[in-house]
């Protein structure tokens, strides 16, 4: 299950930001995970419950947006959604396709809480 070192990833980048900004904990994370990221958000929000434990995220609020995967065929320029990394155009029936979005995988945003908060 890659989802934990992924949410392990998440709390180390997370932490190092809130230290950097003198936070005492972190409220909230708002993820990007593209349905053709290869990440399952169910697992990763449960691999991220036991990895925030005792860190300045443990009781951190985890939103996931899941963009739809778009192609776009490299032929004929239709854009169309797919759910798998290779498709055919609906088009022109080309295999020429480039992913337009769906793979993305960022930390979007982070809520910390300072001192005195």
């Amino acid at each position: 299950m890659h989802e934990m070192s992924i949410a392990l990833s998440i709390i180390e980048a997370v932490e190092a930001k809130a230290r950097e900004e003198g936070a005492e904990r972190i409220s909230g994370i708002d993820l990007v995970v593209g349905k053709l990221a290869g990440i399952q958000p169910e697992s990763l929000r449960f691999c991220f419950s036991a990895a925030a434990k005792g860190s300045m995220a443990e009781s951190a609020l985890l939103q996931i947006e899941e963009p739809e995967g778009i192609g776009e065929c490299l032929e004929c320029g239709r854009k169309f959604p797919v759910s798998f990394c290779y498709a055919e155009c609906p088009e022109c029936r080309s295999l020429k396709i480039g992913i337009v979005s769906g793979e993305e995988f960022r930390i979007q945003t982070i809520t910390i809480e300072e001192e005195g908060d």
